[in-house]
């Protein structure tokens, strides 16, 4: 580190002890800032690499972030051309105050950045659930040690592995653990001295066999302490490894006529292959690796860890994040990482990722020196790793459902997309139900409309109405959504029922405006004369109240909406998860109307053919598309294949009518 001193007497410095056999930081920070104000230091910010934290005017972190060069980093935020985000721009609005730690090094940045976010818990950071909520196996750092479950971690050289979010998963790991290796399963402090002076008896556990008598000295620590190293190979998935080094010291024991020892060598040997068995096999090349995989839903995400040991997953880490709305995918994986592998042990020489991250170099680096060998970090594209992946992937987003389906099911819970489109039409409350129209056609024929419904961001389909146009001659949009807004609401107010939040219009502001008329007539939206300060009527148009019935119109570009009291076009962010939610709405809208438009013009187009011929009427034309499927199967049918369906008078007229229209076509 280094003491740095900037003009206006700014003054940044830390303390930072990197204990690399455990990658601990410990961090003492101390800055002093003599009433220097934002814009100073924004003057005068180190082209360096290091950490910054926003700070609100109260003192509360708001934000942690690293750089490779604090400078360029920091002053990006507050650029006035740039358009944030709704969030990032309610963040830069809070911000009084930045905290710089300056490092040596981008690797340290990394792991400052990390070790701050997981302390300090900043409002705009992703949010992650802490480890600590998660159990871990234990390998103590005594002579003799012993092997249990613990939710703590003490940094006094014991061992870590998981942790595990498959609590049933890791209590059967134990299980299997005490049934094949004799491991003490009592509290005390056993030593050199402790032994010598006798003050422990053996316990049940040894008569039964399952501990071998540390505690009176009747298995030395050497050798105790090889078996314990087994079970560190277990735990880290290395089983096959293990299995190896055991059947050469089961062939050395018995060619020394050691068959005692070699036989409970093959009784454990025998359980590992056991254990080993039920693991899934994904690799033939019984490579370590770690495979990373992140899904993104409005403001929430789901990561998953697949542990891959000897090429069979032995384990799956999985993390809730809220916050991400404003993060993309690549931000979020890489958050992820350094979050799980600040206190991960077991670092595998290969990590793959669903998504390229921007500091893969630096992540590389910072894993290399804590494993102390090669790490590689890619993203599968083609290929077994790819689809490896792509499990990884299926993975997080069915926890995330279920994340989804189990807040659906709290009280009141309204969905972040719904809150984020009401903050983006500057709504008076959430838009819960939504019905959204949309008009098919082409060149005014077989025109028909589509209403969805969507309650809570999702679809309801049994909600679902769709409309053929009456009272509209050719195409007609307007005329056709006029039609349509008032068949649907006169008859939901005749009968009662429930009006929706929000009433969206595919189209620009021709639609919104037919829709908008019909509203209003209806009285579910109020008509105001736009008067001038000298009381003459400069504008004909109209302009509603926003405590009205809400409807917008849906532009062309998706980014944009109308809402009746503006002229312009409102744009709304593209990463708001209130736009993908309008998104899905308008397409589920198009795609109804185009299914029904399809099967009207269908229906129309396969049996008008058929009408025309003298003898067919509906029933039989029916049978014939039931049996060939269209018109062109009826056409290119036999006269007795025809025959079988509607007999030998009825076939006749058909194949010289197809016969005729032949003739004329050529």
């Amino acid at each position: 580190m280094q003491l740095l001193r900037y003009p206006f007497s700014i003054i940044f410095y830390m303390v930072m002890k990197i204990a690399m056999d455990q990658q601990k930081i410990d961090i003492s920070i101390n800055i002093v800032n003599e009433g220097i104000s934002l814009d100073e230091k924004l003057a005068n910010l180190p082209a360096k690499p290091g950490v910054y934290q926003f700070k609100s005017s109260e003192g509360k972190v708001l934000y942690v972030g690293k750089a490779m060069n604090l400078r360029n980093r920091v002053r990006q935020y507050f650029l006035k051309f740039q358009r944030p985000d709704p969030r990032l721009a309610a963040m830069i609005s809070k911000i009084s105050d930045v905290d710089l730690i300056v490092t040596d090094s981008e690797v340290e940045a990394l792991i400052l950045e990390a070790t701050l976010i997981k302390k300090l818990r900043p409002h705009y950071n992703v949010e992650l659930k802490d480890d600590k909520s998660y159990p871990y196996i234990v390998i103590t750092n005594e002579p003799f040690p012993r092997v249990f479950v613990t939710r703590r971690i003490i940094r006094d050289g014991s061992k870590y592995f998981g942790p595990y979010t498959d609590v049933g998963t890791m209590r059967a790991s134990l299980k299997m653990i005490r049934e094949i290796f004799k491991v003490r399963s009592c509290n005390y402090v056993i030593d050199d001295e402790v032994i010598r002076k006798r003050k422990i008896k053996v316990c049940l556990d040894y008569h039964i066999k399952k501990c071998e008598g540390p505690c009176e000295g009747l298995v030395s620590s050497e050798k105790y302490n090889e078996m314990i190293n087994e079970v560190a190979q277990v735990l880290k998935g290395k089983t096959a490894s293990l299995v190896t080094v055991l059947k050469e010291k089961m062939n050395t024991a018995a060619e020394q006529l050691r068959f005692e020892e070699a036989a409970e060598l093959r009784d454990k040997i025998q359980q590992l292959s056991v254990y080993s068995e039920r693991q899934k096999v994904i690799d033939s090349a019984m490579a370590d690796r770690d495979l990373f995989a992140v899904v993104v839903e409005a403001d929430d995400a789901c990561g998953v860890v697949f542990k891959v040991r000897d090429g069979k997953i032995i384990g799956r880490h999985d993390v809730y994040m809220h916050g991400v709305e404003d993060k993309s995918e690549e931000e979020i994986v890489e958050q992820f990482i350094e979050h799980y592998y600040l206190e991960a042990e077991d670092i595998p020489e290969e990590i793959f990722l669903s998504v390229e991250v921007d500091n893969a170099g630096t992540l590389q680096q910072w894993l290399m020196q804590k494993r102390g060998q090669a790490v590689e970090i890619s993203v599968p594209k083609i290929g077994d790793k790819a689809k490896l992946m792509a499990m990884c992937k299926t993975n997080a987003q069915f926890l995330l459902d279920a994340l989804k389906i189990q807040k659906a099911k709290q009280k009141d819970y309204i969905p972040h997309s719904v809150k984020a489109l009401q903050r983006d039409l500057r709504l008076p409350k959430p838009p819960r139900r939504i019905e959204c129209f949309d008009i098919s056609n082409i060149q005014g024929k077989d025109s028909v409309a589509s209403m969805v419904v969507f309650m809570d961001g999702r679809p309801r389909k049994s909600e679902y109405r769709k409309f053929k146009i009456r009272s509209v001659a050719g195409s007609d949009d307007f005329a056709s959504m006029r039609e349509v807004i008032e068949r649907r609401y006169s008859r939901l107010l005749d009968e009662q029922g429930e009006l929706p939040d929000l009433i969206v219009v595919d189209g620009g502001k021709g639609q919104l405006s037919s829709a908008v008329e019909v509203l209003v007539k209806l009285g579910l939206r109020k008509e105001i004369a736009v008067v001038l300060d000298n009381n003459r009527e400069r504008e004909q148009g109209r302009r509603v109240e926003l405590s009205n019935l809400p409807v917008i119109g849906l532009a062309k570009r998706l980014e944009e909406v109308f809402i009746p009291e503006t002229s312009e076009a409102q744009s709304i962010p593209k990463t708001s998860s209130g736009l993908r939610l309008l998104q899905q709405i308008r397409n589920e809208a198009h795609r109804f109307a185009i299914t029904y438009h399809r099967k009207l013009r269908e229906k129309r187009t396969l049996q008008t053919e058929l009408d025309l011929i003298e003898g067919i009427g509906k029933k039989r034309a029916k049978e014939l598309l039931e049996v060939f499927g269209s018109v062109q199967g009826v056409k290119f049918a036999t006269e007795e294949q025809i025959a079988e369906i509607v007999g030998e008078k009825i076939a006749a007229k058909i194949k010289e009518y197809f016969m005729e229209e032949q003739s004329v076509e050529v």
